[in-house]
């Protein structure tokens, strides 16, 4: 058993890879797949020439050569299709990713630049964008190939294989642009944006490993050593687990991460703290933090909760005035915290094979988490009524669901939601109504 897959809790839990810096960087740029594409299109053409000359050379050697003068009419009418689709394959690709462009700033504008990355990362844009630059290389390279020798005593080659070869990349081109156009679109609306965002942070929250014992925190000792960040500044996106579970059993100590993921560091602030002997040697613990220009969804429990309060506040400003969205967005938050109302937050313990705490990893705490969901959204909606009754039926629901130490966070965002709610309504017809809870809002 490796010394990183710990069985926790009630039922054995994965706990995720670390992070890749190279396989990050290509998912989050453009020019790789295509790039890929290209060239393996290139190398697929050189295999279909060569086929086509085998073909060739076959039947001049039989002597058949009423159908090398059949091959070579087919090659010369597939020869105009080819040419068309070389001539518009540019042109196309250009219009289509134009639009595509113009969505994505919409998209930012409307919800918030952090949705950006679900556009980027989108592996049906890549696919499209590599297989339709890969077509028109493709019809490039077959154009180059065909004989202007009419006769089939004397072609060298007829280029079927690769005319075939064309209309299959043109076939397949057509299909991804429609699968491209629907993605595009889901993309687009914001239940879809809200529910991909909701999806995947409770992935990360299936893939966060439960403490040993339910609200135990171990007994880690005084601080021996520190260790400080070198390198850039950046965002904590990933921790290698098994390799500082690794390196704190090879020297016998305990490693307390300070930041928690998604915090901002710089060089030079402590990063770890040892717990029971020497800091480890810095080569030991090179490559064991990831850090970037933004955050990921990968092992940040809380990014989810903030892309969402990031959409229902933009909902709610003076100049989108959306709060049908508003409560879309409360819905996820609402199916995040229940999936988290009972779990152990606050901090993860990393156990070596034999049981023994290696690492302990700061994760937010249930109440940090309430505050990140409602704070922001509950401040900007009582003007709105819908809002408010959403906010109102959130916490009865999450109030059912949370044992009862944790219902403190939730009373008090319900008791500063009537009183402003009671500042900001004029009656108490009115009030009455804004408070009163609603799953849907107003329906």
């Amino acid at each position: 058993m490796s010394d990183w897959l710990v069985t926790q809790g009630p039922l054995p839990r994965r706990r995720p890879r670390a992070l890749s810096p190279l396989r990050e960087h290509l998912r989050d740029t453009f020019w790789f797949a295509p790039t890929a594409a290209m060239v393996g299109v290139f190398a697929v053409w050189l295999v279909a020439q060569e086929l086509d000359a085998a073909l060739v050379r076959s039947l001049q050697d039989d002597g058949d050569f009423d159908t090398l003068a059949d091959l070579l009419r087919f090659a010369d009418d597939a020869k105009a299709v080819v040419s068309a689709v070389g001539s518009a394959m540019m042109t196309f690709i250009g219009v289509v990713f134009s639009i595509s462009l113009v969505a994505v700033q919409m998209a930012s504008g409307q919800f918030t630049p952090r949705v950006v990355r679900l556009f980027v990362r989108s592996r049906i844009t890549k696919a499209t964008f590599a297989v339709f630059l890969a077509t028109f290389v493709l019809t490039l390279l077959v154009l180059t190939s065909y004989d202007s020798n009419a006769d089939p005593r004397a072609a060298t080659t007829v280029p079927l294989v690769q005319s075939v070869l064309t209309l299959l990349m043109v076939a397949l081109s057509l299909l991804l642009f429609v699968l491209y156009v629907n993605a595009t679109l889901r993309l687009m609306r914001v239940s879809h944006v809200i529910a991909r965002i909701a999806a995947e942070s409770l992935r990360v929250a299936a893939l966060t490993p439960l403490p040993a014992g339910a609200g135990e925190e171990p007994d880690l000792g005084p601080v021996t050593a520190w260790v400080a960040h070198e390198g850039r500044a950046g965002v904590l996106r990933d921790v290698h687990v098994a390799r500082l579970v690794r390196v704190a059993r090879g020297h016998g100590v305990v490693l307390r991460l300070v930041p928690r993921t998604g915090d901002f560091v710089v060089p030079g602030t402590p990063v770890l703290a040892v717990h029971g002997g020497a800091a480890p040697p810095r080569r030991a613990l090179r490559y064991a933090l990831s850090v970037g220009v933004e955050r990921t969804f990968h092992q940040d429990l809380a990014f989810g909760l903030r892309q969402l309060a990031d959409i229902g506040l933009r909902a709610l400003s003076p100049a989108v005035n959306d709060p049908t969205t508003a409560v879309q967005a409360l819905d996820r938050v609402v199916q995040i915290l229940a999936t988290l109302s009972r779990r152990p937050l606050d901090a993860v313990p990393h156990r070596d094979r034999r049981g023994t705490v290696r690492l302990v990893q700061p994760v937010p705490g249930w109440a940090e988490l309430v505050d990140l969901g409602f704070t922001e959204v509950r401040a900007c909606a009582a003007g709105s009524p819908q809002v408010t009754r959403r906010l109102s039926a959130a916490f009865e629901d999450l109030l059912l669901l949370v044992p009862q130490e944790r219902r403190a966070p939730l009373l008090r965002h319900r008791e500063l939601l009537r009183q402003a709610v009671e500042r900001a309504a004029p009656t108490p017809a009115d009030r009455a109504f804004a408070l009163r809870p609603d799953r849907q809002g107003i329906g």
